[in-house]
């Protein structure tokens, strides 16, 4: 059985098309993924299927129903997660179910015991008296997930259910989910996550409003078949060696994998020299292609290394010794421990990746490496600098790039960047030239004069990076800078970051995903604010298993920690 069937639908804004004479077909007892980049036409599409939206022409059915006369039938029939969870912020847990009931019409003689099956379901039964805005990301995830299901649907829509929460919490909520399937339930999943699409039974690949590829996951990856190799071996530079290879014109992209090197090309004639790409020592090995690797294939992406952010940045000057450091930091709010003793060293150039559930104290102390939050004990430098004692001198060499979109929403793009420019000391020409460099560099011409809350979320977090490096930050924080952002656009990011490490900056990077922390130089692990592990990528990996994936040492670290105390 069909439960949605479009025949050439279309929906267009200001003359855009978001959608284009869409076909599709998606089937009961099955998880169908949406995928796509920023702008792809995935929130469209589920808001078309939710009758929130209406088709500008074409047919659409639900569950057998027509849209957009049978809104009605088929909103009290379907489920829907839109991002961000949908969830009142003001209101606890229990008064979150309790509304949806009501929007539902759940006779109230049945809601107590619907929403106690939820929180059973969900495993927030204890926490039900928490206010939706001080949950974790993965507490809210499940919360919003609940307030879907509070009237047991036939469909469920969700919209990228897992941005910005981390794997653990993933996890929990497929394990959720499959059961649902398991009851019957469709599910429609749209995902800037590829490991997730891959998990899907069929997926829809989307670009511009149209359909790149339709169909089983790994028959995508298969389109890639011998054209993804690995450099192994003692690399003496894997920055530098990569950003070799990727000259080349025959290497269509490239990352770096713990102590290896991620290459793909047609075929293994085109792979450049060892000798030339300063890795003589070291062989080439073949490697199984995945989902990510077709994805960015088929959209044509061509990274060849060069970022021209870091081009027109000076070289940072030498220093050998610690730029940031924190001894013994600690923060309480109230009875809440978010931040216990915690304590590294981050050298010149180094990406330094911060790892750890929702909750777990890392954006905690990010502030507190910033100066933005006073830590209760401990001490938090930057080149050398006491942030507690001469914090505005610190800021003046630091950019700093939150978790949430935090610039200035109803002012535009372009006095965005002029305000931040100001703020970081820049006057005069030096001020319009950097503004139109960093309206090049991130392709931000189209919306220079649109408010910056109504950007693509990709653009959003391009305007964000630019406005912290506008002043050439000798130290950059980076939180979550990807989140939620297409695999473009986070291949873009980390060229940027390749690059500007390059030039001596220091980086210091929260993520989510598994495959970035991969990319980093050494990772800090984080769980109930405390360091629990502190070593390189290859190493961690190594103290789980031979064949372990980044996700794996990721929970298994946390599951030794819960198992020792």
């Amino acid at each position: 059985m069909s439960l949605v069937v479009a025949k050439q639908i279309t929906k267009t804004f200001n003359n855009i098309p978001a959608i284009s004479k869409l076909d599709i077909n998606i089937k009961k007892g099955k998880i169908t993924g949406l995928v796509g980049p920023d702008g792809a036409g995935k929130t469209t599409l589920i808001r078309l299927m939710t009758g929130l939206l209406d088709a500008d022409s074409g047919e659409l059915k639900v569950l057998d129903y027509s849209l957009p006369k049978d809104a009605d039938k088929i909103q009290s029939k379907i489920g829907y997660m839109p991002q961000k969870f949908g969830l009142y912020e003001d209101l606890s847990v229990l008064e979150n179910l309790t509304l949806y009931a009501n929007l539902q019409s759940i006779p109230k003689n049945e809601q107590k015991k619907r929403i106690n099956e939820l929180l059973e379901f969900i495993n927030l039964k204890k926490f039900e008296s928490f206010l939706a805005k001080n949950l974790s990301g993965g507490m809210k995830q499940k919360l919003g997930l609940a307030c879907a299901l509070i009237k047991k649907p036939e469909l469920l829509l969700l919209d990228e259910p897992g941005v910005g929460v981390d794997p653990i919490s993933r996890k929990e909520l497929w394990a959720i989910v499959n059961k649902l399937v398991e009851d019957d339930v469709g599910v429609v999943w749209s995902t800037a996550y590829l490991d997730e699409a891959e998990l899907c039974d069929e997926v829809i690949l989307l670009n511009e409003g149209s359909i790149l590829f339709e169909g089983i996951p790994k028959e995508l990856s298969k389109t890639m078949e011998n054209k993804v190799f690995k450099i192994v071996g003692d690399i003496k530079d894997k920055r530098q060696t990569l950003r070799l290879a990727l000259k080349y014109d025959q290497i269509k992209d490239g990352v770096i994998l713990g102590n290896s090197i991620k290459l793909i090309c047609e075929s293994k004639d085109d792979l450049p020299p060892l000798e030339k790409i300063e890795a003589k020592n070291c062989s080439y090995e073949s490697m199984k292609a995945n989902f990510e690797d077709g994805f960015i294939h088929i959209l044509n992406g061509n990274f060849n290394g060069e970022s021209l952010l870091a081009k027109q940045m000076g070289e940072f000057e030498e220093n050998d010794g610690t730029l940031i450091e924190a001894s013994h930091l600690s923060k309480t709010f109230g009875s809440f421990k978010a931040t216990d003793d915690v304590s590294f060293k981050i050298k010149r150039g180094e990406i330094f990746g911060f790892l750890g559930p929702n909750g777990a104290g890392k954006s905690t102390t990010f502030k507190m490496l910033c100066g933005l939050v006073k830590p209760t004990s401990g001490q938090a430098h930057v080149l050398g600098i006491s942030l507690e004692t001469s914090s505005h001198k610190a800021r003046s060499k630091i950019g700093y790039m939150s978790q949430k979109f935090s610039l200035y929403g109803d002012i535009s793009v372009y006095e965005n960047l002029k305000f931040f420019a100001g703020v970081y000391g820049l006057r005069g020409k030096e001020k319009k030239e950097k503004i139109n460099s960093m309206i090049k560099i991130f392709e931000l011409e189209k919306y220079k004069k649109t408010a910056s809350k109504t950007l693509p979320l990709g653009y959003k977090q391009r305007l964000s990076l630019a406005c912290a490096v506008m002043h050439d930050p000798v130290v950059l924080f980076l939180d979550e800078p990807t989140s939620g952002i297409d695999p473009l656009t986070r291949r873009e990011f980390w060229n940027h970051i390749y690059a500007m490490v390059q030039k001596g900056m220091t980086i210091m990077v929260t993520t989510h995903f598994m495959d970035e922390a991969e990319y980093c130089d050494r990772i800090a692990l984080i769980y109930k604010g405390r360091a629990i592990a502190l070593d390189t990528p290859h190493n961690l990996i190594s103290q789980v298993g031979s064949n372990a994936t980044m996700e794996d040492t990721f929970i298994e670290l946390i599951k030794r920690e819960n198992d020792d105390n």
